[in-house]
């Protein structure tokens, strides 16, 4: 995984985190990585202070404890997104809480570390959600990239198929990227894993299906479907033959 610091938006202002957990003391600790990183932070304990920040603060990330006091972590995600649909999402499970971590993927978390952690381990994934959401000041000489009706521009993060915008995450962001930039190649889900969340993920694949669906609903939802699945292989994006 790349230890590349980033430090800036594309604004030109401090990345800003919201670290939200009901245990001060572990709060206090990952705030105080975070600022050393360059970033502006702030914290909440509960849920309700939560969005109350969130609104008030407008993070570009947020680490977000599952299980809080007042409200539980889903639902001030999803508080979360109708406030700002684009912010990254890092969510903090209990190590045996499975289904915590399943929970939180599939309402939209873009990733996930359990408790106990390591705090490089927070930065890097950390630092994996801003570079894949934009947050790096770097961009590609050419920043589209088209493939048959679909086209991305990376630089402006805007994807569209057939003149109609397509509203994306942030990971939907890269695993589409990732599909667009490899068109008419078979890409394995420990391929992807390896690229799009750049480390294994616990081996549980199942996240690449998933995501996959949430592609398919939004490039795909009545139109010829250009994303396909090969058995036993993996995914692979072609572009949809003229009529």
């Amino acid at each position: 995984m790349s230890s590349a610091r980033v430090s800036a938006s594309p604004r030109g202002t401090p990345v800003r985190i919201l670290v939200v957990d009901d245990e001060p003391d572990l709060a206090e600790v990952v705030s105080g990585a975070l600022r050393y990183e360059g970033w502006q932070v702030r914290t909440a304990g509960d849920g309700r202070t939560a969005l109350d920040e969130a609104r008030d603060f407008r993070p570009d990330a947020v680490v977000l404890d599952i299980r809080l006091p007042d409200v539980d972590g889903l639902t001030v995600l999803r508080g979360l997104r109708a406030v700002q649909p684009d912010v990254c999402v890092l969510f903090l499970t209990a190590r045996d809480a499975v289904e915590d971590r399943i929970a939180g993927i599939t309402a939209g978390g873009d990733d996930y570390v359990t408790k106990p952690f390591n705090l490089e381990e927070v930065l890097a994934r950390l630092r994996g959600l801003l570079r894949r959401a934009g947050m790096s000041r770097e961009r590609a000489d050419d920043s589209l990239i088209v493939v048959g009706d679909l086209v991305m521009d990376e630089e402006a993060r805007e994807v569209s198929r057939g003149g109609e915008a397509i509203d994306l995450s942030p990971t939907e962001f890269e695993l589409l990227r990732f599909l667009m930039r490899n068109p008419r190649r078979v890409l394995s889900k420990t391929r992807i894993l390896d690229r799009v969340w750049s480390y294994d993920f616990g081996g549980q694949a199942h996240v690449v299906e998933l995501y996959i669906s949430y592609l398919r609903k939004k490039i795909d939802a009545g139109r010829e479907p250009m994303i396909h699945t090969v058995r036993g292989a993996g995914y692979v994006l072609k572009p949809v033959k003229a009529p």
